[in-house]
């Protein structure tokens, strides 16, 4: 009986540790601290994202009731916190003690266990034995501190963002939730053709940051561009690598991100967005299917013309300052956009489907001779390139994916016979392919966006602005 309540108040005292992280956590995200927050979740191997916090609980409103308390039972506040009397030290000379700290406890571990790998336990960490409190302290420190302190993602807080506060910060941190955290791994070389639409997204992002002194008066950058043309020829991509190859913030936003069924949410949240765009320049916008957000005004409803009117007047303050935040935005379906959308986008590049050299230079990279999957390629570009116009990037990719599955099907039959799931798999050979098999692909895979071309070739030459 004992054994079983000392065991409750354990598993009690574990679950409140165990919360307390989790309120830490959730509060750090709620103000803007993402590294940090990150840091401690991943110092916890991902323990912190296995929970969340329960409706009407955060960390402040913890605290506001521990002060209501304490003042209705001693009829004063609490003090929480005080300065601390030693001196403050410098960076470097913190990540030099907690790097010195932490090798002591390793070198400690390694003594008590002969083992070829780390691995800190319980028994572990009772076993050291720290010599004073300043260890002691550091002990507790997170092993990615030199993540936080470098700014590995150069993100501000969002505390420190001016009039964040109430709703402000609820929609301020679900616009944060599109901004790229990582590298999509997209560069600019990895985009064949598109040489003018790269061409103007470097002016308008790359060189005015790079050469700020050139771009004043009339030469300031371009604050909007518009790509538009048929679906799969590299809109998405070219924005990718916008995201990966420039030193921006980038937003990536969707009708989903600003689409609010709150009336007013759909206004505030587009001000928000470009608000915090300014906070976090230089910075990229990138509005997807722009067409879904931004169509012709007329029979819609009054929350969606307010909405569109408050992105339209967001983009003339951008026009009217010095700010380096820009708007790409991306369309299959240019001639439903709103004018007044259209003017705000001053650059307007249409994104084709691939010219011949593109088209091999497509085919050279899904397929080359010499390759990692063990398929052997003998292709004659010349014999097929023709047959191919009209064809979209994606469209090449699915015609150069479904050539290479041929010779694996050959070969399913086999591998079902194998009865003995360790037989030698290097004795199965797969055949060559083949110009013959990529004609018989062709044949079977059409074009998703020829009948379109001469639409949008015509809404080029009333709209283009290269």
């Amino acid at each position: 009986m004992v054994s079983l309540c000392l065991l409750k108040d354990e598993q009690r005292t574990d679950m409140r540790r165990k919360s307390l992280l989790v309120l830490i956590y959730h509060h750090l995200m709620g103000q803007g601290y993402m590294e940090a927050a990150l840091a401690l979740d991943q110092e916890t191997n991902g323990g912190m994202r296995k929970f969340e916090v329960c409706d009407n609980i955060d960390l402040e409103m913890v605290l506001m009731e521990y002060e209501s308390y304490h003042y209705v039972k001693f009829q004063k506040y609490p003090k929480l916190i005080k300065k601390t009397t030693e001196p403050v030290l410098p960076i470097n000379s913190f990540l030099n003690q907690i790097n010195h700290t932490l090798s002591n406890v390793i070198n400690h571990i390694n003594r008590v266990q002969s083992i070829n790998y780390i691995q800190i336990h319980k028994s572990d960490l009772k076993k050291i034995t720290l010599t004073n409190h300043e260890e002691c302290n550091s002990n507790m420190i997170l092993f990615s501190t030199n993540l936080i302190l470098t700014g590995a993602f150069g993100w501000k807080p969002l505390s420190g963002f001016p009039g964040i506060t109430g709703e402000m910060r609820e929609l301020a941190i679900i616009i944060s939730r599109d901004i790229y955290l990582h590298s999509p791994n997209v560069r600019w070389e990895d985009i064949i053709g598109l040489e003018d639409a790269k061409r103007l997204v470097k002016e308008a992002v790359v060189y005015p940051i790079k050469y700020p002194q050139l771009f004043t008066g009339i030469l300031s950058p371009w604050k909007g561009l518009l790509l538009y043309g048929p679906p799969g020829t590299g809109k998405t991509m070219l924005a990718k690598a916008v995201a990966t190859e420039c030193n921006t913030t980038f937003f990536n936003i969707s009708a989903s991100s600003i689409v609010s069924k709150w009336r007013g949410d759909s206004e505030k949240l587009v001000r928000v967005l470009f608000e915090l765009a300014r906070y976090h320049a230089p910075s990229t916008i990138f509005l997807d299917e722009l067409e879904s957000v931004m169509g012709q005004r007329g029979g819609e409803h009054e929350g969606s013309r307010r909405m569109k009117t408050e992105l339209l007047v967001q983009m003339d303050g951008l026009a009217r300052s010095d700010d380096l935040v820009f708007v790409l935005a991306a369309s299959n379906l240019p001639w439903e956009l709103d004018h007044a959308m259209l003017r705000r986008l001053e650059k307007r590049i249409l994104v084709g489907l691939p010219s011949s050299p593109a088209r091999q230079a497509m085919i050279s990279h899904w397929l080359p001779p010499e390759n990692n999957n063990n398929l052997l390629i003998n292709l004659t570009l010349c014999c097929f390139l023709k047959d191919m116009e009209g064809y979209s990037g994606s469209d090449i990719t699915l015609v150069c994916k479904e050539a290479a599955m041929r010779p694996v099907r050959k070969i399913f039959d086999a591998l079902e016979s194998l009865h003995n799931s360790d037989a030698d798999m290097t004795a199965i050979c797969l055949e060559t392919v083949t110009t013959a098999d990529f004609m018989e692909v062709i044949a079977h895979t059409k074009p998703s966006a020829r009948s379109l071309m001469d639409r949008y070739t015509a809404w080029e030459k009333e709209y283009q602005s290269v």
